[in-house]
């Protein structure tokens, strides 16, 4: 691994390279000397200890991708075409990329260019950024980097998933929770996420009488960070939000849950702001647990998905609510056969995780020291959730997830060779998965429907 480790060899890197102007704006003067550089320049970024010379690298990065024609972008537009009809039979995924993002994120930019894709995001949850040890600026600076790498233009969606509330938190100081969430999505639009999944279907009372006052400690705290959201997002831009109404895990939603969401969310929202722009999506729970539930082997139980639920919810979503349909959760883990039936059911998008962690770690040039020292830091720092009636192996794929962070440079240092073999191995599924889900030629479709906005952050005081 390479990186710079103060201002002077950064301003090496980037010397007939680019310019800074005295406005802060960036030129690149050669794009493929740039591509040659951009190891260096990514790792920069993620791993060097000054703060001053990692921030100026991620400013460079950010700065001449959009120069270049990579453009953090809100999907906006797209959803709302797919809400009046105009754009339909395409499930959106969005990747949670929680290992090796350079690598990973490079591979889903190859499957995008070779298939013409547009619609497709990149995302990471607010359980995701500290067990992986990515906070905003860093992850999308990374897929910033990969896209520059691979030489792709166009809209980049990165998305903040899963912005959680904690019940517990919740009920002790409603207050405080929910200004931890609305930190989080400012430091995520900061850093160029122009696409934020609020969850707060975590705070759902299913004891209250009506379905109404069940979704209602709901429908208030989403509408206030959508709120919040309107009031943050950059000029000209228009953030996507999305909701939810069924935890991940739970009981399959319903229609009547998702109208009394809908019904109190915009009440709540036009009494803050009328006519505020509130959600583009919504969330559902149709059968999937994240992650998939390990059997006793190590191998995943099948599960029994109702696409009904969809179907159902999606209807109403766009005909009633002009949104673009509902959102599935947990599927990565979920057999191949199944893929193609979301775009025929009005899923919108689709949320995929864990398979991409599963064939990084079970890739057979994954070195086997690395994963016995990863595992045996699991069953040291992580037994307090280890359950004594599951196996070794069902304990291990459950919390494997959690040693991302504090492996990530050794896993960044493996050799060009075996980062090469499991990202074509990621770029083989990225491909499978977006035929099944008919983005296959969306990118036109995509610029029909997408502002390209260009949001620049502030330049680092050690580059002027």
């Amino acid at each position: 691994m390479e990186f710079c480790s103060n201002v002077d060899e950064l301003k090496n890197i980037i010397k007939g390279v680019m310019t800074i102007s005295k406005d802060g704006s960036v030129k690149v003067e050669d794009a493929a000397v740039l591509r040659g550089r951009m190891d260096k320049l990514v790792q920069t970024a993620v791993f060097c200890e000054d703060t001053k010379v990692r921030d100026a690298a991620r400013w460079l990065i950010r700065m001449s991708a959009m120069d270049v024609g990579v453009v953090p972008s809100s999907i906006q537009g797209l959803y709302e075409a797919m809400g009046r009809g105009e754009v339909s039979g395409v499930s959106v995924p969005a990747i949670n990329v929680r290992g090796l993002t350079y690598d990973v994120s490079r591979a889903i930019i190859r499957t995008a260019k070779k298939n013409r894709t547009g619609a497709v995001i990149f995302e990471i949850a607010k359980s995701e950024i500290g067990y992986t040890a990515q906070r905003p600026a860093e992850y999308a600076t990374v897929v910033m980097a990969a896209a520059l790498k691979e030489g792709f233009t166009g809209p980049l969606f990165i998305q903040g998933d899963h912005f959680q509330f904690s019940a517990k938190n919740f009920a002790k100081d409603p207050q405080a929770e929910t200004k931890g969430i609305k930190d989080l999505a400012k430091e995520a639009v900061d850093a160029g996420f122009f696409n934020i999944d609020i969850d707060s279907s975590t705070l759902v009372d299913l004891s209250k009488p009506t379905v109404k006052e069940q979704q209602r400690n709901n429908f208030e705290p989403c509408a206030e960070v959508t709120k919040f959201i309107r009031d943050i997002q950059p000029k000209d831009v228009t953030i996507s939000v999305g909701g939810e109404i069924g935890e991940v895990g739970g009981k399959n939603s319903t229609v009547e849950e998702f109208r009394a969401f809908m019904d109190g969310y915009r009440e709540v929202l036009d009494k803050k702001q009328k006519g505020l722009k509130g959600i583009s999506k919504i969330s559902v729970q149709t059968g999937t647990t994240h992650g998939g539930v390990p059997l006793p082997d190590g191998s995943i139980a099948q599960v029994e998905i109702d696409f009904n639920v969809h179907e159902a919810i999606s209807n109403p979503a766009r005909k009633e609510y002009g949104l673009c349909g509902t959102v599935q959760h947990g599927a990565s883990t979920l057999p191949e056969v199944l893929f193609d039936k979301f775009p025929k059911t009005g899923t919108a998008e689709i949320h995929l995780a864990t398979e991409f962690q599963n064939m990084i770690y079970e890739h057979p040039s994954f070195p086997r020291d690395l994963k016995e020292r990863i595992y045996s830091w699991l069953r040291e720092n992580c037994k307090d959730e280890f359950k004594p009636n599951q196996t070794d192996e069902q304990n291990i794929y459950k919390t494997r997830k959690k040693a991302f962070g504090l492996f990530k440079k050794d896993m960044w240092s493996l050799d060009t060779d075996t980062r090469n073999k499991i990202g074509i191995a990621l770029e083989q599924k990225f491909d499978t998965l977006f035929r099944k889900l008919n983005v296959i030629n969306t990118a036109s479709t995509v610029s029909k429907y997408v502002k390209l906005v260009r949001v620049n952050p502030h330049i680092p005081d050690c580059l002027l």
